[in-house]
């Protein structure tokens, strides 16, 4: 049958592309996360051994080659000192007590500034917890020099070439000027005179969200104009982990003017082309207006946001650092000449915090959020989420998400709604395609008269058919047209569950206490009353992890196949029965979102085409075929002719 092809050619295809999901990322994923690990034991041991202090800095202290003419900029070096030996790794919290510090204090931030160096080092996101134990622990986002995994903010000057003025480097102790913590109605101004007639003078100020507004003051009271490079660096020293999803970047990002977005993973800037006068470093750079910059995680960032009118060199790099490498996105300003009894001022800002789409901003014809990316009137700076190459379908798809749970205050629910009004959408193409489908129905007799018409002359019957269906209006084809249209919805959910920090630890109902992640249930732990782990199991142990929610799915799934007749090829028979059951294991790993928007999506198909079906004139045959299914209609009759 033409309708039975077409949907097992739909339904292979699916299956095909599940398969391929499961098997390039999925299972590699598994499998990179408890390699990570296993070694993560043995990584901190050897920082233990050969990991620098961290007290060295990425700050950018090499000034031009030359003195520097009108639009010259240096370029920043590593400058990080070889690695010690002696080094040895130390907490957090033995790190932060070790210096002079300022406390951050605001509703969705934590941490301090070190007066050594004036870093901004130390800070956890309150508002975010490991796991979805509100006791568990913040979110760590920045930590300071000496520590595991040193990540920092740092700002500055760089003298120009052959100068020998002092500046303030990562080892200058400056001063607060008055008292009290940073809170988003208090900042605090720090302050470091250099005894040569330059006093430096940095003011912090911090907003209720993710935002730190620096501006960094030089005033010269010595006998001489001097010229200085504003910068700002965020570094990262170590390798972290990733999530290693293709459809999701971790690693170096900017928008740099008129060059756009760049997007550098670990391992694609640790291949990168060596930079002169870097060190050794790897990396890229570009010369730009109007652009920022940064380093992203799944879900969350640092990044710099210089003035839009400034022209920047800026550069991504990675360079080498003891047995491990560091990551550094900077940027450098055209230069400044204070002159004598003058002042030089440079604005800058810092964003280090969560992805929220609110707070991040999302650009989109109708509706979306203005958030930084419209109140600094950055560039492109709601791109810092991954939105993916289909953005049109998952931003939009966001929205409609976020528009419900503001209404119902439950992600789960608003899968549910967003789900019915996608199949609204799509119901007068679905409702051509189940109402051809239901004429295919109709004509199976006149169908089945012509195989007995023409047995041995295939050509003969393929010319009636196509006769029978022009005269009928049929698309023989429409039938792929319900699983078609299901697909980009499906992958454009699964990328706003995957990316969004917004789906992270929110609960549906029951059980389910994390919609992108995969249900907690396992059929093969008897659902908890067995404690061990199959999806340990080699081999097919990443498919022991079956829970209800995909249970359901798959029956919800075996449902809609058992709305339309059995298929007469014995072949096609064991494809319709295996399919779903391949489906409930292939889904299990998603996360539990997806799983129940495809069970939600799947009842919904199951009523609309029963719907178009009663009124075209076609009867439902959906619980004779189950009663089919089960042998159950033989049996009646049989009891019923005897």
């Amino acid at each position: 049958m033409i309708e039975n092809r077409n949907t097992i050619i739909a339904v292979i295809l699916s299956g095909l592309v599940l398969i391929a999901w499961q098997y390039f990322y999925n299972i590699p994923q598994m499998e990179r996360q408890r390699a990570q690990s296993q070694t993560q034991a043995e990584l901190a041991k050897n920082n233990l051994s050969n990991n620098p202090s961290n007290n060295s800095s990425s700050t950018p202290t090499t000034a031009p080659s030359s003195t520097p003419q009108s639009g010259d900029v240096p370029a920043p070096a590593s400058g990080a000192p070889a690695p010690s030996s002696s080094t040895t790794i130390v907490s957090r919290d033995s790190a932060i007590s070790a210096g002079p510090r300022i406390k951050i204090d605001s509703p969705s931030l934590s941490g301090t500034i070190s007066l050594k160096g004036g870093r901004i080092d130390d800070l956890s996101l309150i508002k975010f917890r490991d796991t979805v134990d509100p006791a568990s622990p913040p979110i760590v986002l920045f930590s300071p020099s000496g520590t595991a995994s040193p990540y920092y903010a740092e700002f500055g000057w760089v003298p120009a070439a052959g100068s020998t003025v002092r500046l303030p480097d990562q080892s200058t102790i400056w001063q607060q000027e008055g008292s009290g913590d940073l809170t988003p109605t208090n900042p605090v101004v720090l302050k470091y005179d250099n005894g040569d007639g330059l006093t430096f003078r940095r003011t912090v100020s911090i907003d209720d969200r993710y935002l730190f507004n620096i501006k960094d003051e030089v005033t010269n009271i010595g006998n001489a104009p001097v010229t200085l490079y504003p910068f700002g660096l965020i570094s990262r020293h170590g390798t972290p982990q990733v999530s290693g999803y293709y459809i999701l970047h971790e690693g170096l990002i900017g928008y740099v003017g008129e060059e756009g977005l760049q997007q550098y993973a670990y391992k694609k800037i640790d291949e990168a082309p060596v930079l002169s006068d870097r060190g050794g470093a790897k990396g890229y750079e570009f010369t730009a207006t109007d652009g920022w910059l940064g380093i992203t995680d799944k879900y969350w960032a640092a990044a710099l946001l210089p003035d839009t009118s400034a022209k920047l060199k800026a550069s991504f790099s990675s360079s080498p650092l003891g047995s491990t490498r560091s990551y550094q996105t900077d940027y450098l300003e055209d230069p400044k000449t204070v002159a004598i009894g003058g002042t030089g001022v440079v604005n800058t800002r810092l964003f280090a915090g969560a992805k929220e789409a609110g707070v991040v901003g999302i650009n989109f014809p109708v509706g979306g959020f203005g958030g930084y990316n419209r109140e600094l009137s950055l560039n492109h700076f709601d791109l810092l989420i991954d939105w993916g190459w289909f953005y049109f379908i998952t931003k939009p798809m966001f929205l409609g998400l976020d528009f419900f749970y503001r209404l119902f205050g439950n992600f789960g629910i608003s899968i549910l709604l967003v789900t019915v009004i996608v199949k609204l959408l799509f119901f007068p193409l679905a409702n051509k395609s189940y109402a051809s489908m239901a004429k295919m129905k109709s004509i199976q007799p006149q169908l089945a008269a012509l195989k007995e018409r023409y047995p041995d002359d295939k050509m003969k019957q393929q010319q009636e058919m196509m006769e029978i269906y022009k005269k009928e209006k049929i698309n023989p084809i429409a039938g792929c047209l319900p699983v078609a249209l299901q697909i980009p919805v499906f992958f454009s959910l699964y990328k706003v569950l995957f990316v969004t920090i917004e789906m992270r630890h929110a609960p549906f109902f029951g059980w389910i206490k994390d919609l992108s992640a995969p249900d907690p249930t396992n059929l093969f732990t008897l659902f908890g009353l067995f404690h061990y782990d199959p999806t340990q199991l080699p081999l097919f142990g990443h498919y022991l992890a079956l829970g209800i929610w995909p249970m359901i799915m798959g029956v919800t799934m075996w449902l809609q196949f058992k709305l339309n007749p059995s298929a007469p090829d014995p072949t096609q028979q064991a494809i319709f029965a295996w399919m779903p059951l391949i489906f409930t294991f292939m889904l299990a790993g998603f996360p539990a979102g997806l799983v129940i928007y495809w069970a939600w999506n799947n009842l919904l198909s199951v009523l609309q085409q029963s719907f178009i079906m009663r009124r075209n004139g076609v009867k439902v045959e959906l619980f004779d075929n189950i009663r089919s299914a089960f042998g159950l209609k033989k049996n009646l009759e049989t009891k019923t002719s005897a």
